[in-house]
């Protein structure tokens, strides 16, 4: 499995791994991002929060970390994507940022590329998320490239499992379901998977249409189709 572990999943995470229907002795994780030459100890570290949020709390055995502040960056890419395309994924549990990014796919992301993952280059928009979630004092703080997996590599899993809650992620939300699949816009491309869920709260589906949000009322999920 792939896992998010942003601010945003911290609620799903925690019901995830509380659950007793997974033989998670059986499971192997991937991470989807990490910043460049951030160290581990960082609060921010998403390879921190996967190993402090998912690995510990379930036991998993075989787990991957993206990492950031390797000595030498382009062999640690290459190495774990290697390890990612070992077998197919068979599920994703990811977000959708403000700037509609997946992973740290920021628009405009890169549809085309096979790596699986990339080095990016992380916007204005990405980088003020993560000072508002509190991980930096700062913009001078925020680190401005990541390692990512790719938008096609995301694609590639068997199932993806989307969580967007927050009023904050609303209007990125409308832009990915409603408008035009674009990298301007790189959750969209969501609507090209067959077999993608997005769960969303009331206040993440605020702006959507008025029959998509009537039908939220009736329903705990959309599902998103080409």
């Amino acid at each position: 499995m792939v896992v998010a572990t942003g601010a945003s999943q911290f609620q799903f995470l925690d019901a995830l791994t509380k659950s007793a229907d997974v033989d998670w002795a059986k499971v192997e994780a991937f991470h989807l991002d990490e910043y460049v030459g951030m160290p581990i100890t960082h609060p921010g570290s998403f390879r921190k929060m996967l190993l402090e949020r998912v690995v510990r709390k379930t036991g998993i055995l075989k787990y991957h970390l993206v990492e950031g502040d390797a000595e030498d960056l382009s062999a640690a890419v290459r190495e774990v994507g290697r390890q990612l395309t070992v077998a197919p994924i068979d599920i994703a549990f990811i977000g959708i940022g403000e700037n509609g990014h997946i992973a740290f796919n920021d628009p405009p992301a890169d549809f085309e590329t096979n790596e699986p993952y990339i080095v990016v280059e992380l916007d204005e928009a990405c980088r003020r998320q993560q000072v508002g979630e509190g991980w930096f004092a700062n913009m001078a703080q925020v680190p401005t490239r990541a390692i990512s997996m790719s938008v096609r590599q995301i694609l590639k899993s068997r199932e993806i499992i989307t969580v967007v809650p927050d009023k904050r992620k609303a209007a990125a939300v409308k832009a990915c379901v409603e408008g035009k699949i674009d990298p301007m816009v790189p959750g969209s491309i969501l609507r090209r998977h067959a077999n993608t869920t997005v769960y969303l709260d009331h206040d993440s589906a605020s702006r959507l249409s008025p029959m998509l949000r009537d039908a939220l009322k009736q329903e705990s999920q959309v599902i998103v189709s080409s």
